[in-house]
């Protein structure tokens, strides 16, 4: 079983989504049976057992083992991965683009930034596992609190030259059989479950709190926290 898997179909997609299809997926992370599923989740054994069928069949569940019960053969299923990603690449010409209104202090790019992320990841993760690979990346997840807006501002400018300047040392465009890498580098504010007294509401004001990424050498693009690519051939 797969830690994650990407689902880059739209009619897996719209399998997994499925209130009931979802449930039987996160219960599978075990093996089971239809009538285990139905006994568990208190439903009726040959509705499980449709629904199991059209998982299968979008490569979302796989068969484990088939038992002999007498004279009856049990199907026993497990989800093909703990936990599944929707690729942006399923909503295809309405997906997120970056190129189109880059803006680092755009919520909205930040996102854009963040789809793309998912979209070329998740297709290196499905390539690199047809070809029994691993792929290359690196990845920081930090927080910082800051005392006041001039200082993450400060922060944001300070993490922008950090970034330029690395990229500026180890860019090579004519480097041969070298590999492009991308690198993301965002900053956002952790959304609160229960904003308290004086908590930013505001859509607009938030979204000018946020900062993106910074360009950083011919042809390379930055912001955080991820490199990663290494084609699976």
């Amino acid at each position: 079983m797969l830690e994650v898997a990407v689902i880059e179909e739209p009619a897996a997609a719209e399998a997994s989504l499925d209130p009931l299809r979802s449930r039987l997926l996160a219960a599978l992370t075990e093996p089971a049976s239809a009538a285990m599923l139905a006994a568990r989740l208190g439903l009726p054994r040959q509705k499980v057992n449709y629904h199991l069928k059209e998982l299968e069949r979008h490569g979302l569940v796989e068969l484990d083992e088939e038992r002999r019960k007498g004279n009856v053969t049990e199907r026993v299923y497990r989800a093909t991965a703990a936990s599944y990603v929707i690729s942006p690449s399923v909503l295809a010409a309405v997906s997120p683009d970056p190129a189109r209104s880059p803006d680092q202090l755009s919520a909205r790019w930040l996102l854009a930034l963040g789809s793309r992320l998912v979209q070329e990841v998740g297709a290196l993760l499905t390539g690199a596992s047809r070809a029994r690979r691993r792929v290359a990346s690196f990845g920081i997840d930090a927080q910082v609190r800051f005392a006041s807006a001039a200082d993450r501002a400060a922060f944001a400018d300070e993490l922008a030259q950090s970034v330029a300047t690395l990229v500026s040392r180890y860019h090579d465009e004519s480097a041969p059989g070298g590999r492009s890498h991308r690198v993301i580098v965002g900053l956002h504010q952790i959304p609160a479950a229960q904003p308290g007294p004086g908590a930013e509401q505001d859509g607009t004001r938030a979204e000018q709190d946020v900062t993106g990424t910074e360009q950083a050498g011919p042809g390379t693009e930055q912001a955080v926290t991820r490199a990663d690519q290494e084609d699976p051939r």
